[in-house]
């Protein structure tokens, strides 16, 4: 790659930059209407709890609670995807790991879960009915109506079904719904009447994550809130939460990320949803899918359904749920059409070709420069062609050098009487700017990369190079390109030129090494063909 085009790189990375800091407004944040807490406790009894009427006609809050002593179980379930462990305390998740993933490229390292709670804190899945003619607290232990050994490997569809009854009031039911094969799963929620009173009804169903603000995250990628709202990705960063925020309507999911998985609560009816998102001082991270009023006659039930989806950003996997979850994947909404046909490309080399994704990028990356090869091949010439216009260009910079309007003049009479476009070296390179910034995405956000090992040191293509070999490497390879370009005319191009290998090198050493492999075989590429190009000129 010629200087004029890792210029033109750099420029553009400074021109995103910018734009992301400066000109990228923030959402508005909307403040929703707080939440209670509860009424008055009351005891559950075994005869009915008729609610009484307000002078407006309102039925007063049935605040519901069990004593808390009551012994609560753990229900494990394991298919070939993952390993989750539910409780019959809130019927909620407490943990869930996903089993072909694991933290480290140890083999013997912890697999990843994707709940974090702290003892003591509520677990993600709970029901809440703020605004309801009820309130149920959110550690309210619920019965198992299937035995829990039937889920100790799920081989079909099976269901595992939880209730809460608070006799001559509500009972609550939670079904969740299993697919073997699959790391979505289904929940329905069910509220029966057993009041002689008509029930308002407004369900959330809630994500709670502990974010530790000590820990610490990945650069280039984002562990915090996400959700898909009018058909817009939204993302909140956990240490600017300050205040209460509601999303919505027209919410498709909602969930919590990181850099490579996430888990994402899908309503039934995405038209009617929100989704709230609050950060208490201890690091928890509290997430609402709210659904509108149900009005639930005496004697009769409310039904809810939700979609939840618990696993990788694997681009396949997540289109096939058909709720926009792809978009997790952070491709940008401008890159997203280059990069999702070269990360198809780079699935189709690795199970098709040679099952090494570092050798699929370097294959990959062969291709790119083949088809790019003609462009490469005119900007090149064009360097030369003007490297040869260098002599009379200094005459006329120093003969017209207070005259800049009659020099421009003469410069422009120059190249057109050699047949020169001073723009022909650049352009064709600028050409493929947008292709480097597709594939940079790609490698940076293809979870595919996720621990596959190139050869000998480099074990993990998404993670920087151990011991900072290829970024060397590759500022070498950038020396050499820049020793067989032709010099620059612009004495101050020139010296920002000298210090390009060096400062490439510096902002790649903690890059992926997916990533410098890109560019490093791109460089040695082309040299080969500069190299061409300068022996076919003498």
């Amino acid at each position: 790659m010629d200087k004029k085009s890792i210029l033109a790189i750099v420029l553009s990375l400074m021109v995103l930059y910018i734009y992301q800091a400066f000109f990228v407004k923030p959402i508005p944040q909307e403040q929703p209407a707080p939440a209670r807490n509860g009424a008055t406790v009351v005891e559950k009894t075994g005869g009915d709890a008729p609610a009484a009427q307000t002078s407006a006609g309102r039925t007063n809050i049935i605040s519901l609670q069990q004593k808390t002593e009551l012994e609560y179980k753990e229900i494990p379930i394991e298919t070939e995807e993952y390993i989750a462990v539910f409780t019959t305390r809130g019927a909620a998740l407490k943990s869930f790991k996903l089993k072909k993933y694991r933290e480290t490229i140890d083999k013997n390292s912890a697999l990843v879960e994707l709940v974090n709670v702290k003892t003591g804190m509520p677990c993600p899945l709970t029901l809440s009915f703020a605004g309801s003619d009820f309130d149920i607290p959110d550690d309210a232990i619920y019965e198992v109506k299937t035995d829990p050994s039937d889920f100790k490997h799920v081989a079909d569809a099976q269901r595992l079904t939880f209730t809460l009854e608070y006799p001559g009031a509500v009972e609550i039911e939670k079904t969740y719904r299993f697919h073997p094969g699959k790391y979505d799963f289904d929940l329905e929620v069910k509220v029966n009447n057993l009041s002689r009173n008509t029930l308002n009804q407004i369900a959330g169903l809630n994500w709670r994550q502990f974010v530790d603000p000590r820990t610490k995250t990945d650069s280039y990628g984002h562990d915090g809130p996400i959700s898909l709202v009018a058909k817009n990705i939204e993302r909140e960063e956990v240490k600017k939460m300050t205040a209460s925020k509601t999303l919505g309507p027209d919410v498709s999911w909602g969930g919590f990320e990181s850099k490579y998985f996430i888990a994402a609560m899908i309503p039934q009816n995405p038209s009617l949803a929100s989704f709230s998102l609050t950060k208490d001082n201890l690091g928890m991270v509290s997430l609402n899918m709210t659904l509108p009023k149900n009005v639930i006659p005496p004697g009769q039930s409310g039904l809810i359904n939700y979609s939840l989806y618990l696993g990788p950003k694997d681009y396949s996997t997540l289109k096939a749920q058909k709720a926009g979850l792809e978009n997790s994947i952070d491709f940008g909404d401008w890159l997203k059409w280059l990069a999702m046909p070269l990360l198809i490309t780079l699935k189709f080399l690795y199970n098709n070709v040679v099952p090494n994704y570092g050798v699929a990028i370097i294959i990959l990356t062969t291709l790119i420069k083949i088809i790019f090869w003609p462009l490469g091949n005119k900007s090149y010439q064009s360097m030369k062609e003007m490297q040869k216009l260098q002599p009379k260009m200094v005459k006329l910079r120093e003969k017209y050098k207070d005259d800049k309007a009659r020099l421009s003049q003469e410069m422009m009479s120059l190249y057109k009487a050699h047949k020169v476009n001073p723009m022909g070296g650049c352009l064709p390179m600028i050409i493929q700017i947008p292709v480097f910034f597709g594939l940079y995405k790609t490698l940076l956000y293809a979870i595919e990369l996720r621990h596959s090992p190139l050869i000998w040191w480099v074990q993990d293509l998404s993670a920087k190079d151990p011991y900072y070999v290829t970024p060397i490497i590759m500022g070498a390879t950038m020396f050499i390109q820049q020793k067989m370009t032709p010099p620059a005319g612009d004495p101050m191009q020139a010296k920002i030129m000298l210090f390009m290998p060096a400062i490439f090198t510096v902002m790649f050493l903690n890059f992926p090494s997916g990533l410098v492999i890109y560019w490093l075989f791109n460089n040695v590429i082309s040299i080969g063909q500069q190299y061409y190009i300068n022996k076919r000129a003498s």
